[in-house]
């Protein structure tokens, strides 16, 4: 986007250190593609942590625009059932790449493939190898889309978390986000590896999510998880554990409960309650056994399974991650406050968000908020 952005104006050079463009942006899309999100404004914006520092680039870019403008590159989108956005059906991930691949090479932009970034020379330039060979770039402007520290095999290794530290920027140690977190699982529940319990509540103290999870061989993993990893983190670095509150029923009140497993044999309540088998050892995992067996206990504590949370899942493993460069250490523009002509986007920065589009939103959003920020350096720049 930042490279699209600033081709019209000025010339640019892209480094990738890939043998082709997109990779991560391919692996993005094994699930399905999901490009952004429906929500719009002030909806939008809350999905972003910090949202004052997130606030000004999804407010000029948000996914209205970013859906024009991939129309505009012949990639029409629809919104999915729970409100993702999504190439239109039939239009492979692959396919969306090379538009903007396709794109990038119409505007002009120069493309250096097998070129990866290996820090900064004496004077502060960066350093790109390719087969053995080091040189510095050149250039009026550099922005760094350098990627956080998970999904390694795609390059975003965090790498270059040392040479931003040794050019005097201040950086914070990544830790996993949109992850899955590690559960003692009890009785019998690890036999239920790899199924979902959907349409269930979570909480973590006053912060709830709705969706389903999956049980794995480690814990529980899934869509009602991932929003709930900043606050499950939080937890565990101040007091050393967290608590998962999940409500099994989440569109039944307690009392629709209660008549619903009265004056039933125990064997008849997970029926009545339409609970499937995972359901059933997950509430029996984490439930005494007297209020297990004691239907007048089910209608609270269906709707209060307290799962304690041991750790969370790595970086490698997690979809995104927080830390990297401190924003303390970066101008509204996106330029770095002691090197105001080298500007920073994206998965580098000290950010959160969750899945459900938000995260390439984002990516998108700061790609266009950096190179509109060059463009008014170098005009500033060009006026003394």
């Amino acid at each position: 986007m930042a490279a699209w952005t600033l081709a019209p104006s000025v010339q640019v050079v892209l480094y990738e250190q890939g043998r082709s463009l997109g990779r991560k942006f391919l692996v993005a899309g094994e699930g399905g593609l999901n490009l952004t999100n429906r929500a719009s404004g002030p909806a939008l914006v809350q999905g972003y942590s910090p949202i004052g520092f997130m606030r000004p680039f999804v407010e000029d870019f948000g996914s209205e625009e970013l859906r024009e403008w991939l129309k505009q590159l012949g990639i029409p989108t629809y919104v999915g059932s729970s409100g993702r956005v999504f190439p239109d059906r039939g239009i492979k991930p692959v396919e969306v790449l090379n538009a903007i691949r396709t794109a990038l090479l119409e505007r002009g932009v120069r493309v250096h493939l097998q070129h990866r970034f290996v820090g900064f020379d004496e004077r502060g330039a960066p350093v790109m190898e390719s087969a053995g060979v080091k040189a510095a770039v050149e250039a009026e402007a550099v922005m760094f889309a350098l990627g956080g520290a998970s999904w390694s095999v795609t390059g975003s290794d965090g790498a270059w978390l040392p040479h931003f530290a040794a050019l005097g920027v201040a950086t914070l140690p990544f830790r996993p986000s949109n992850c899955g977190v590690e559960v003692a699982l009890g009785g019998s529940l690890g036999a239920h590896a790899g199924k979902p319990l959907k349409n269930v509540a979570v909480s973590v103290g006053e912060v709830r999510a709705r969706g389903e999870f999956t049980i794995t061989a480690y814990g529980l993993e899934g869509n009602v998880i991932y929003p709930l990893v900043p606050f499950i983190r939080e937890a565990l670095h101040r007091d050393r554990a967290a608590w998962l509150e999940v409500d099994l029923k989440p569109d039944l009140t307690e009392e629709r409960i209660q008549q619903r497993v009265q004056d039933t044999a125990w064997k008849e309540r997970a029926a009545a309650l339409r609970l499937d088998r995972p359901s059933m050892a997950f509430f029996k995992a984490f439930t005494p056994v007297h209020r297990y067996l004691d239907g007048n206990c089910w209608a609270n504590d269906l709707k209060h399974v307290r799962v304690p949370v041991t750790a969370l899942r790595s970086v490698e493993e997690a979809i995104s991650t927080v830390g990297g460069i401190a924003l303390s250490e970066v101008d509204q523009d996106l330029s770095l406050r002691a090197h105001p002509y080298y500007f920073v986007a994206g998965e580098m920065l000290d950010t959160d968000a969750p899945t459900g589009g938000f995260l390439l939103q984002g990516a998108f959003a700061m790609g266009r908020a950096a190179a509109n920020g060059i463009l008014a350096r170098l005009q500033l720049g060009r006026q003394y």
